[in-house]
Order: structure tokens, then sequence, then C-alpha cells
């Protein structure tokens, strides 16, 4: 029986992504809007009240471009066309014990805005476009801040 699209499997549950026996497939999507990129506030941990792009765990049955509009869909209520791939990055933490306590492999593409109201939902707690030279405000973690400049090089003009 295939897997229908959207299904969420048990190893994906809060408790199975801390200390997990393989990694998480996450994906995020750098969205432009004219000269703004589309930041979320987390609502929810791992990382809760961080900023961040929109984005989340794949689910079984999607594409990576599928699961990137979904969640940027899903946490901000806009629609996106994605436009190409930035990078991957993992994301691996240990615990104070070295163990690891979260292992994600990111995969970071890039959009762009066609259509839809922003408004936060699903798992952000807030939403909004921001200009390149505003995003020190945000505090993102470094490599969130190195993938929306590299999308930025990568952005047709």
């Amino acid at each position: 029986m295939k897997p229908t699209v959207g299904a969420v499997a048990k190893d994906l549950s809060p408790e199975a992504r801390e200390y997990p026996s393989r990694p998480i497939v996450g994906v995020g999507v750098v969205v432009w809007r004219d000269d703004e990129v589309l930041l979320i506030e987390r609502g929810k941990p791992p990382l809760q009240g961080t900023w961040s792009i929109p984005g989340g765990a794949q689910e079984v049955g999607e594409t990576v471009a599928e699961a990137g509009r979904r969640e940027v869909l899903e946490e901000t209520g806009v629609e996106v066309e994605i436009t190409g791939l930035v990078d991957v990055v993992d994301s691996i933490r240990h615990d104070d014990e070295g163990r690891i306590r979260s292992h994600y492999t990111l995969i970071d593409l890039t959009g762009e805005w066609i259509g839809g109201e922003l408004r936060p939902g699903d798992d952000a707690s807030d939403c909004r476009w921001v200009r390149l030279d505003e995003l020190p405000a945000y505090e993102l973690w470094s490599e969130t801040l190195r993938i929306i400049r590299r999308a930025a090089e990568l952005r047709p003009r």
C-alpha cells in the first residue's frame, strides 16, 4: 500500500525528534517579494521564539518542492513558486554527554511570492517581510543568514 502524501510518520512525533535513530529531513524556503525576504518566528520547539525562514519536516510521499510550498503556506498563508536549490545544511546538536540530541538534514530552497495574505499559522507565532538590511535585528542562526545571503546572490535580477 502506497503512503498517502502528507501522512506524518510516527517517528516525527515531537518526542522522537530528540535522540533520533536517523536524521530528519527538513525543507526551508527563502521566499522573496520584491526586495524583501519572508521570516517566521517559531511558535513551537525546537527553537521556539527564534526567527528563521519558513520550513519544516518533509512528509512521506512529498517531493522536496511540495514540502517547501506546503510549509510556507501552513506557516504564513503565502503561496510560493519554488525557483531553485540554495544549499543543504546539516544541523547536528549534541547533549552535555556528547550524544546526538538532534540531527536534521536541511534542504534550503528559494522561491518567489505569488499570492496570499501574510498571517502566522501552524508552527509560526509571527511572520513578516523583512529587508536584507533589517536582518541583524532578528538574530538569525549564522547558517540561516548565510542561506539568505546565498539565495540573494542566486536570484536573477
